[in-house]
């Protein structure tokens, strides 16, 4: 969920605090950051920035999320997080917010406390009218990069959920699913989710 910021935001609590320029922002910078509603990412040192969502990305992000849920509370297969949550991925992301990630049992130990540190084995983006280039480029590159073994990409206005998976640090289309059809997860066993259900009228 990112705009590549071309403002200067507002200013952190600490006081003589110097913002960074673009490409310099670190997590400790992103910590300094007020709490303003809105979210912000830093990838590969710069700050990115998202209103809040409109009504329709929560609505298919949240029915994904319960999918998801209710299949891992029954099989047990590891967590499921949406954002916000802090995800860092090395020199990648410090951090970025994937709208939900799935991290198998053998890779829990990447959770900390405060934050994810790794990369989770499922992320996904609902797209808004401001991030779906960021979604489908940057954000796709550094979560290849990163090792994000499948990336699911939802679009509530086309109502179509995209399947990437990872092969060789690049994502290779699965599949394009619309109204109708059924999403089967590679990664997660016997995950399944009808575009309708995720992406309603």
């Amino acid at each position: 969920m990112s705009l590549l910021l071309d403002f200067e935001p507002k200013s952190g609590t600490a006081t003589g605090y110097k913002r960074p320029p673009q490409g310099k922002w670190t997590y400790e910078d992103y910590c300094r950051l007020p709490e303003d509603g809105k979210i912000y990412e830093i990838i590969e040192g710069e700050l990115f920035m998202s209103p809040a969502p409109q009504t329709r990305h929560q609505i298919c992000k949240g029915n994904l999320f319960a999918a998801l849920w209710i299949h891992n509370k029954r099989y047990h297969l590891g967590m499921v997080l949406d954002a916000p949550s802090d995800i860092i991925l090395g020199e990648l992301a410090s951090p970025v917010q994937p709208d939900i990630i799935f991290i198998l049992k053998d890779h829990l130990d990447i959770v900390k406390k405060e934050r994810v540190e790794g990369a989770p084995d499922l992320a996904v983006e609902v797209l808004s009218p401001w991030n779906w280039k960021i979604d489908r480029g940057k954000k796709s590159k550094i979560y290849a990069k990163a090792g994000v073994r499948e990336y699911w990409i939802v679009d509530p206005d086309k109502r179509t959920i995209e399947l990437y998976h990872l092969q060789k640090k690049t994502y290779k289309l699965i599949g394009k699913y619309k109204a109708g059809e059924s999403v089967h997860s590679k990664i997660l066993p016997g995950f399944a989710v009808q575009v309708e259900e995720v992406c309603p009228e």
